[in-house]
């Protein structure tokens, strides 16, 4: 007779328990036994209870639980079971973090990381592949717009599986604020009392309520060139500057600019010269919103970085030329003020359609989904991957389901305030998938392919790469543990699987984008896992937070524009930019959506610091610490250099990264 020591843990969070009686079965090598006892799991408790068994089990290989209701089904969150055998055996945990329903039998495997076995009567490898069988049912794709990636089959919310789903407490924080939103907007719209704006500081009647100190410097400074700038670097939107490596072809220099001819080339041959150019918005069209068009532009703006690192615009191109406009104007800093403020603003507005849908929604988001979705369908929970990931898929499902139904849907969002909005935000991201690459969506390589390597006033950078080199020795610390030469990595089924769903079917046949078919190395599969982590963590955080900031004060990144591009800087006036600005109600909503999609939400998660426990033993255990360790020796250098700095650089501070994209 053996004595057994079982802990049922339950989750933390609203209706995790349940009323519902449990019954458990222990499941080793040399049998199996029925416990006599029902549980009623409650939320946040750890049950314990010692149980006397007559037969050896041997070691043991799951733990079978199965939820019996009289009239209502009651669902439970159960966290984790875990088993003290007799004697000096080792703890065994059996790692659940997932919804319990109905009256089938569930089976939870012992928690140590295997890959895929050769032996078909092994029942690890039986589990696995009826596991598998299951979740391909479950977890399906489909198409939201052709052309664009594919997304987890989903027509709402309420459509998705049950542990893809928020947790109570974070679908009532979303919605309630989502309706404090609407309440904001009204007030601020009779507020206003205002039927349009007249001038620029008509803005400030609607600067008010949620808002930071880097939103109040925006407010001040935004006019500034040196400011203007800055945002290439470390703004809202840091993907698109380059170094310039020739004149571009679209710069057609009038007779009369010899001078500014001159000191482009001297600023391209002392390798200080910089570019954003928002050619991909070229004849996209624009958004008619409560019956007025609105406009949209695809400029260029040359830049000079000075030795101090500041970056200074020397030339704005609103529109590139057309037949109809073989020579379009170019517009200078010793133009009239309010002429070179519209075509700053211009930029401004294109940065934000750019930024919103092609690094936000496209690279981040829908790119999360399909590494959810296929490690949902190809990876077994104890395949070691799986075991990495899942962390950082936590409610990225959910979250770009409402986007598709409420952001980007029609009537959405997009079509309410935004230029890109009523279907020109579809072609624009049909556009930016070409754009796509393998090497787009690593920062060794983005960032040296964009000549910003060695910048010192490159923060996003610079953070981007230690923070990639932190995730990089995480993930190549796991995946020695299980993956003991290139041959394992080679012979491994479902990691094979699990790379062409990705880049064959999730992101329709990417592998002309450089995303690969198969792993052939460890290093392979490391670089390609470390690009997964990055991206639904870090690169969301520097692409997200920074709305909250950059977009409070709605002339910095206008989300639309009421007229079109100037041909003329002479006709310039204070009319003329209040009228291309966003209206009242526009604006309103700007800074409502983007204070409620840039806050921190109050479940945050920091990166690597997730709570569940996937893998068993000690080794795993100690990576992930030393994980947390880098991590925090990352955040105390990036501490001490802002405090140097007179605009600190937060969005890549490890604290203040969410482990999954989850807003």
């Amino acid at each position: 007779m053996g004595r057994y020591r079982i802990r049922v843990a339950t989750g933390a969070w609203l209706f995790s328990g349940s009323h519902n009686r449990v019954q458990l079965w222990l499941v080793g090598v040399r049998g199996e036994s029925e416990l006599e006892l029902q549980l009623r799991p409650a939320r946040g408790q750890e049950l314990e209870f010692e149980h006397d068994i007559p037969e050896d089990l041997g070691p043991l290989q799951f733990v079978k639980l199965c939820k019996h209701h009289s009239l209502v089904d009651n669902a439970w969150f159960c966290d984790r079971i875990t088993v003290q055998g007799p004697g000096d055996c080792v703890e065994a945990a059996f790692p659940c973090y997932s919804w319990v329903q109905g009256e089938g039998v569930l089976s939870l495997p012992e928690g140590t990381a295997r890959l895929a076995g050769d032996n078909a009567l092994d029942v690890f490898q039986k589990h696995r592949e009826k596991e598998l069988k299951e979740r391909r049912q479950t977890y399906c794709w489909a198409t939201w717009k052709e052309g664009l990636p594919l997304t987890i089959a989903a027509g709402c919310e309420d459509d998705l599986p049950l542990n893809m789903r928020f947790c109570e407490e974070k679908r009532l924080d979303f919605e309630w604020t989502l309706k404090a939103g609407k309440l904001e907007i009204m007030l601020k719209r009779a507020y206003t009392l205002l039927s349009s704006w007249k001038h620029l500081e008509d803005f400030d009647q609607i600067f008010w309520g949620q808002k930071s100190t880097l939103a109040e410097k925006v407010r001040q400074c935004w006019q500034d060139d040196e400011f203007f700038g800055y945002q290439f670097l470390n703004g809202a939107n840091p993907m698109l500057l380059r170094r310039s490596t020739s004149l571009p072809s679209r710069l057609v220099l009038p007779s009369g600019m010899e001078e500014l001819q001159t000191q482009l080339e001297k600023e391209l041959q002392n390798n200080s010269l910089f570019e954003a150019d928002f050619i991909l918005l070229d004849g996209i069209p624009a958004n008619v919103i409560r019956g007025e068009k609105q406009y949209l532009a695809a400029p260029l703006v040359m830049m000079r970085m000075e030795p101090s690192g500041k970056l200074l615009p020397l030339v704005i191109q609103i529109q590139p030329p057309s037949p109809s406009f073989p020579t379009p104007p170019l517009f200078l800093p010793s133009d009239p003020p309010l002429a070179w403020l519209l075509a700053k603003s211009w930029v401004r507005t294109s940065d934000f359609q750019l930024h919103q849908l092609q690094y936000h929604l496209l690279n981040t988001h829908l790119v999360a989904e399909v590494v959810a979705v296929a490690t949902m369908r190809c990876l077994p929970g104890l395949h070691p991957v799986f075991k990495l990931l899942i962390p950082h898929i936590r409610y990225t499902m959910e979250i770009n389901t409402r986007a598709r139904t409420q952001l980007i849907s029609d009537g959405g969002i997009f079509d309410k305030a935004v230029s890109t909005g009523g279907g020109g935000h579809v072609q624009l991201l049909r556009r930016a998938m070409t754009q796509l690459t393998y090497r787009s969506l690593c920062p060794p390589d983005d960032l040296t392919d964009r000549g910003l390597l060695g910048i010192p006033s490159a923060l996003y950078a610079h953070d981007a790469l230690r923070l990639w080199k932190v995730i990089a020795r995480y993930v190549e610390e796991i995946v020695h543990l299980f993956y003991h030469g290139d041959d394992v990595v080679r012979g491994d089924p479902e990691l094979q699987a699990w790379c062409r769903e990705i880049t064959e079917v999730g992101l329709c046949q990417a592998q002309d984008r450089g995303f690969p078919v198969s792993f052939q190395s460890q290093n392979q599969l490391c670089h390609f896992l470390t690009m997964c982590i990055f991206t639904c963590s870090a690169q969301h955080g520097a692409i997200n937070q920074g709305q909250l900031e950059w977009y409070a004060w709605v002339p910095n990144a206008p989300c639309t524009m009421r007229m079109p591009p100037p041909t003329t800087k002479e006709d310039v006036t204070m009319a003329t930019v209040i009228g291309s600005l966003p209206d009242v109600q526009q604006s309103c909503l700007q800074m409502t959506i983007t204070w409620h999609l840039g806050r921190r939400q109050p479940d945050m998660v920091p990166l690597g610091h997730h709570k569940e426990k996937y893998f068993s033993g000690p080794k795993a255990k100690a990576v992930l610490n030393q994980f947390q360790t880098d991590l925090e020796n990352l955040e105390r250098e990036i501490t001490a250099r802002n405090e140097q700095l007179d605009l600190p650089y937060e969005y890549l501070k490890p604290s203040h990264i969410e482990n999954s994209i989850t807003i």
